[in-house]
């Protein structure tokens, strides 16, 4: 079946420049459609409930395995980020968390009167919500387009979440955070080289594999990325390690950003940073901070400035 097809692709091929022209566009278009099936098939088999500790030992270690031994409020660190959007984006009215799992942001928020939504690829996680998030959190996915019309939020969070996407893909999500957003975007993504604002550099550690980490410090800080997907750093059963598939830099990720429509605010950056360190996450949380055009700077007024979060009363265990 398949040589009679080609001789008679080929035969169409060598019609005309405007066939082959057609021809190519058709091949893009079904390579990016196997592409976002494989990514979809991936992603339901990768984020389903072992990755969020059902089934694993809570006691012990991950084992080497992707994923959490235990996954709830504390260890993903909610009410951390919950306190950051609350006290840096003071009139932020509607807020949005893109990769949100089970919510336990989207229900911190709301505890502190924030009206907040969230979206993830997750079945799983969303079939399983956090109690406070109940009714709050659906099914969303950047690639597919997420189900709320344009500039539907003031503030979306997208916490350690982009670089679970192909680097092809990547343009496309950030277009559609764009698309959703009327005010700013805070974001953490694993990233390397300098920060090029007041957070510290990102690095190569735990990144890539072992046996190439001296190859890729020896690039020194023009290096951009990403990391090819073979030399990504692996978990016990070989896969890149937490799903993670963009590691690239941080100059990478401003650039798509900037392509996208979005202004990258060192400003609010610093604020952020100054909140966190406490609780020792600045060497951790490779921050990113985003404008969409030129939103309403209001929303982006902190709640008493000069105090730390210590200082207000909001002190999570990690603050202590």
């Amino acid at each position: 079946m398949v040589p009679p097809m080609r001789h008679v692709l080929e035969r169409l091929a060598g019609s005309s420049e405007r066939a082959r022209r057609l021809m190519a566009l058709a091949g893009r278009e079904l390579s990016g459609a196997a592409d976002r099936v494989s990514w979809h098939a991936n992603a339901a088999g990768m984020y389903a409930g072992s990755y969020f500790g059902e089934g694993r030992d809570p006691s012990g270690d991950r084992g080497g395995l992707s994923g959490y031994a235990t996954y709830d409020r504390v260890s993903s660190n909610a009410d951390v980020s919950a306190y950051l959007i609350w006290r840096n984006f003071r009139g932020a009215k509607r807020v949005l968390d893109v990769g949100c799992a089970k919510g336990y942001l989207v229900e911190a928020l709301r505890e502190l009167g924030v009206d907040a939504e969230g979206c993830d690829v997750s079945e799983f996680a969303v079939e399983h919500p956090a109690e406070g998030a109940r009714g709050h959190v659906r099914l969303g996915n950047l690639m597919e387009g997420l189900p709320w019309p344009d500039e539907a939020f003031d503030v979306l969070s997208v916490l350690e979440t982009l670089e679970h996407l192909p680097p092809a893909r990547v343009p496309e999500a950030l277009r559609e955070l764009r698309r959703v957003s009327r005010g700013f975007l805070y974001a953490t993504i694993p990233s390397f080289g300098p920060s090029d604002g007041p957070g510290p550099a990102g690095f190569f550690d735990g990144k890539v594999l072992p046996a190439r980490l001296d190859y890729y410090v020896s690039l020194g800080p023009d290096y951009d990325g990403p990391v090819p997907f073979e030399d990504l750093y692996r978990d016990s059963e070989g896969n890149p390690i937490e799903g993670h598939l963009t590691i690239a830099s941080y100059r990478w990720w401003t650039r798509h950003f900037e392509e996208a429509g979005f202004l990258r605010r060192p400003d609010l950056e610093e604020r952020i940073y100054r909140d966190i360190e406490p609780a020792g996450l600045a060497v951790a949380w490779n921050v990113y901070v985003m404008a969409a055009g030129s939103p309403d700077e209001r929303i982006a007024e902190p709640r008493s400035p000069g105090k730390s979060l210590v200082e207000l009363g909001l002190a999570h265990p990690l603050f202590a």
